[in-house]
């Protein structure tokens, strides 16, 4: 297959280095690649005898008139001239795009190959457990149960258990302390009618346990203290339970909990935090019989250290250790998010198969760091040292700008109007199309400001004006 590959002068020895072994001849076409007409593009076609050309991913025009003209596909290539190399080995083995850029097509394509394989996995696997539809062990993929703490004082709890399962929670779980009792344990599950999937309650207080028993799916947690006070109700009422060690050991609770009738059980050997024997209760997880529940946010709560990276390994983890379910929980500030982190953990550990490691599966949990940094050539020209930016402020004549996020949206205030937007972009055009900016120095502030506000909102963080990141 002859290859044209059309360049820009910046990215010509990235691409000459990228197309070594393949039969293709790189064309510099100007200074930059994406600046490329159909007519240039229509010359060079014409002048060589080729099978296919690759523009850069970042052309605009379309060259269906070169198709037309020619009878030779042109394909978008990646955005970035460092991602070459990695497309043209994948040449007449996958389709390419007319449209969309090569890198955005390959990720796009692998993801869903990735989602169909966990989908037909998890059709195929016979489940030891049923919650509401909801597969638990035999082969299915980890499910994750969110908590909501103390859910009876819950100022919204219908609408947190409805975007935890939007996030990917399998299992909803309503926590409830000791302040709670059971007609507030009634009316919070009578506050979730309708919502159809599985829900759980955290508590060991057996009055609490009985209340629940009108819409629990799975009680957390029982042990020798409650068994015999409320392991029948359990049993009768046909609801899956967590059983812990307690005083007596997770094998002798296990078999009371059997005696006693239930016949849904897991197993919580109970995950301890790190720096408080997180190895040695990990040696605890072995075959108990019944499905694994490994208690990750034990952990995630109790290390300050980004939530991402910190789930994912804790759902190598559980998935080493034969886990079924993944208890995880948002509490506090650093850990938000980590609903929907464990739910594409747990994916890449069950789309894994005969890989050895959750890497190269089509899903990750990349946000912060890149798998490859991109080294495009640095700009050409001569080098000049800037000074200082000046310490004197000029008030703009159009009046000053408030800027703050709320809700994922980034709002800007200008003499009494609120602009509400979820781009810099955005927000950037509605202000200078208001005449709300007159100075390019104040121009230049407010991209600043709002490109801060932006990534705060896209990453989840507190945004203050003027203030660090």
């Amino acid at each position: 297959m002859r290859i044209l590959l059309p360049t820009g002068e910046a990215t010509a020895g990235v691409v000459r280095k990228a197309a070594e072994g393949f039969d293709a001849d790189v064309v510099v076409t100007g200074e930059i690649a994406a600046f490329l007409t159909p007519e240039k593009l229509q010359g060079l076609v014409e002048s060589g005898d080729y099978d296919v050309v690759l523009v850069s991913g970042m052309s605009t025009a379309s060259f269906a008139s070169v198709e037309e003209e020619t009878g030779v596909p042109v394909y978008r290539g990646p955005r970035h001239a460092a991602d070459l190399a990695m497309i043209l080995p994948l040449l007449g083995k996958v389709a390419l795009s007319r449209d969309i850029p090569a890198d955005e097509l390959f990720a796009a394509e692998r993801r869903d190959a990735a989602y169909r394989r966990l989908s037909t996995l998890e059709d195929a696997a016979e489940p030891e457990i049923i919650l509401r539809g909801t597969k638990i062990g035999g082969g299915s993929r980890m499910k994750v149960l969110a908590e909501i703490m103390d859910a009876h004082r819950h100022p919204a709890l219908r609408a947190a258990v409805e975007d935890f399962f939007v996030r990917g929670a399998d299992i909803v779980d309503l926590g409830f302390g000791f302040d709670a009792s059971s007609s507030d344990v009634g009316r919070c599950f009578a506050a979730l009618d309708g919502i159809e999937g599985p829900l759980a309650a955290d508590t060991q207080d057996p009055a609490l346990i009985r209340a629940a028993l009108c819409r629990a799916d799975l009680i957390l947690s029982l042990h020798e203290g409650n068994i015999p006070l409320v392991g029948e109700e359990v049993a009768a009422a046909g609801v899956a339970a967590v059983v812990v060690p307690g005083a007596a050991g997770l094998a002798a609770n296990l078999r009371a909990a059997q005696d006693a009738g239930i016949s849904a059980l897991l197993a919580d050997p109970l995950l301890q935090p790190a720096g408080s024997g997180l190895v040695a209760s990990l040696c605890e997880f072995s075959d108990a019989g019944v499905p694994l529940f490994f208690g990750a946010g034990n952990v995630t709560e109790l290390i300050d250290a980004d939530s991402v990276g910190v789930n994912a390994l804790l759902a190598a983890c559980a998935h080493e250790v034969g886990a079924s379910v993944v208890f995880t929980s948002e509490h506090s500030d650093k850990t938000r998010g980590s609903v929907a982190e464990m739910r594409r953990a747990t994916e890449m550990m069950a789309a894994m198969g005969e890989h050895p490691y959750p890497k190269d599966l089509g899903i990750d949990l990349l946000v912060l760091k890149e798998k490859r940094r991109r080294r495009e050539p640095l700009p050409a020209g001569e080098a000049l040292d800037v000074a200082p930016a000046p310490d004197a402020f000029t008030p703009d004549p159009a009046g000053n700008i408030r800027i703050a996020v709320d809700g994922g949206w980034i709002l800007v205030e200008h003499r009494g109007t609120v602009y509400q937007g979820r781009t810099a972009a955005a927000l950037a055009a509605a202000l200078l199309e208001g005449g709300c900016v007159t100075r390019l120095d104040h121009a230049a502030y407010l991209g600043r400001e709002l490109a801060r506000a932006e990534v705060a909102v896209q990453f989840g963080r507190s945004y203050v004006q003027d203030g660090p990141f």
